[in-house]
C-alpha cells in the first residue's frame, strides 16, 4: 500500500501536465499564498531574527500545506523549501539537536511526516534516522489507563483532540514504510478512545480535552471533560482523520471505524456552519453570545477535511456544497492582498490549550480572549491544504483514488 502523496506524485506523471497543474494558473490562490508564505518566511522560520528556534509543529503545519502545493503543481519550488526548512533542525548525522524527546510531547511528532517525504524523495538516510527517533517517542509515549497517549509529560492522563493531528498521520504513514501493521489497532484505539469519551451526545460536537483522572483543574469531576467546544481542535481532529485514513489497510476493521467517526464529526461540524457566511465560530455552538467571533484556521480546517473526505470517498458527495460554502467564506472574510501582491490570512487565534502556566482553564471566556493575529503558520498551512484540495481537478482526484 502506498501512501496518498506518492500516488499523487505517480498521477502527475501520467496525466499531462495541463490537466493537473491547474494551481500553477495566477488566480489560484494555494499558489498565491505559498509564494507568500516562501517570501515571508525564508527557510520556515516565522520568528524573529535572534530569537530560538526549535523543532516544533507549527513549521510542520505549514509544511504540510506547502507539500499539498507541491503535489498539485509539480514546481520544485515548494519542495526545495520544504527541503531548507527540515535542514535547518536535522544535521547530516540525523539527529534533532532542539528535538527533546524526554518532553514527551505530541506536537512534536508532527514534521516527522516531511522527515518521511524527504526521505521518499532523496533517499537521504539522515531523514529516516530522524524520523525514527520521533517513531521511537512514540513507542514509550506516556499512556492513562485506557491506553490513550498523554498529550505531554506534563499532562499527565490528558487527551487532547489537537494530539491526534500531531501523531496519528505520522504513526500510520512510518507504520506503512516499515511494514508494521500491527501499529493499525493502537491508531484505531486512538481515535476512538478520544471520540468514545469527548463526544456530546446531544450536539456530536467534542470537547476539545479529556483528562482519565478527572483531576485536572479544567476538567470535570465526574466526566473529565474541558467545558468548550473550540473550533480549532476539532478541525485537528477531523483532518487526523482524513489523512490518517490514507494509510489505513484495505481490509482493516479500524479503517471502518474511522470513517463512521469521520462521519459523524461531518454531520455535527455541517450542523453548525454559519448561514450566511459559510464560516464557523470560535466556540462552535454559540454563535450569538457576545464576544464570539469566526475564526480562519478552523474554517480551512474544516473545508479541508469535507472536500478531501468526498474526494476520496470517506464522506457522501453532499458535504462537497459545505466545503465550497466555507472556502468561499474564507476568500471573503479572511484573505487580504496587499499592493505588492501580498497575500495574508487574517483572524487566526494564536493559542490555545488548558492548563499550563499561566493557567488556561477553559471556559467560553478563555477561548475568545485569546489573541488573534494575520499569517499565523498554523492558519497559513490549513489554508493551503483547503485551497489545493479545492482547486483539485476531478481528473486528479480520480487519478489519486486509483
Amino acid at each position: 500500500m502506498e501512501a496518498t502523496r506518492l500516488i499523487a506524485i505517480a498521477a502527475l506523471a501520467i496525466v499531462s501536465a495541463a490537466t493537473l497543474c491547474r494551481a500553477a494558473e495566477k488566480d489560484q490562490w494555494s499558489q498565491r499564498m505559498a509564494d507568500a508564505s516562501i517570501s515571508r518566511w525564508p527557510d520556515g522560520r516565522f520568528t524573529a531574527p535572534g530569537e530560538k528556534w526549535a523543532w516544533n509543529y507549527e513549521i510542520g503545519t505549514l509544511l504540510e500545506g506547502m507539500d499539498s502545493v507541491w503535489s498539485a503543481t509539480g514546481d520544485a519550488r515548494y519542495f526545495d523549501y520544504i527541503r531548507k526548512s527540515i535542514d535547518t533542525f536535522v544535521p547530516p548525522d540525523g539527529a534533532i539537536p532542539t528535538y527533546k524527546v524526554e518532553e514527551f510531547q505530541l506536537d512534536n511528532i508532527l514534521t516527522g511526516r516531511q522527515l518521511l517525504l524527504l526521505y521518499k524523495q532523496t533517499n537521504d538516510e539522515r531523514y529516516f534516522k530522524a524520523a525514527t527517533l520521533l517513531y521511537d517517542q512514540l513507542q514509550h509515549q506516556p499512556r492513562n489507563a485506557s491506553g490513550g497517549f498523554w498529550h505531554k509529560q506534563r499532562y499527565p492522563n490528558q487527551m487532547w483532540l489537537d494530539g491526534l493531528y500531531m501523531a496519528e498521520p505520522f504513526y500510520a504513514e512510518y507504520s506503512v514504510f516499515t511494514h508494521n501493521e500491527k501499529n493499525f489497532d493502537d491508531i484505531t484505539h486512538q481515535f476512538a478512545l478520544m471520540e468514545q469519551h469527548a463526544r456530546d451526545p446531544k450536539t456530536g460536537l467534542l470537547y476539545h480535552g479529556w483528562d482519565e483522572s478527572n483531576q485536572e483543574r479544567w476538567a470535570s469531576k465526574t466526566t473529565g471533560l474541558s467545558q468548550e467546544f473550540w473550533a480549532r481542535a476539532m478541525g485537528w481532529y477531523m483532518m487526523a482523520l482524513v489523512d490518517t485514513l490514507d494509510y489505513y489497510p484495505a481490509n482493516h476493521p479500524g479503517r471502518a471505524k474511522l470513517l463512521a467517526i469521520l462521519n459523524r464529526e461531518a454531520a455535527a461540524v455541517a450542523k453548525y456552519q454559519d448561514a450566511k457566511t459559510g464560516l464557523w465560530y470560535q466556540v462552535v455552538d454559540k454563535a450569538s453570545a457576545k464576544g464570539n467571533y469566526l475564526e480562519s484556521s478552523a474554517a480551512c480546517m474544516f473545508v479541508y477535511a469535507l472536500a478531501k473526505g468526498v474526494h476520496r470517498g470517506y464522506l457522501p458527495a453532499q458535504y462537497l456544497s459545505n466545503a465550497q460554502r466555507g472556502y468561499k467564506g474564507i476568500l471573503t472574510k479572511f484573505i487580504t492582498v496587499a499592493p505588492e501582491h501580498d497575500v495574508s490570512l487574517t483572524t487566526t487565534v494564536k493559542a490555545a490549550g488548558l492548563g499550563g502556566d499561566p493557567y488556561r482553564d477553559g471556559t467560553f471566556a478563555y477561548y475568545i480572549g485569546e489573541k488573534t493575529i494575520s499569517n499565523d503558520t498554523k492558519g497559513v498551512g490549513a489554508f493551503l491544504l483547503a485551497a489545493s484540495e479545492m482547486e483539485a481537478q476531478p481528473q486528479v482526484v480520480k487519478g489519486i483514488q486509483k
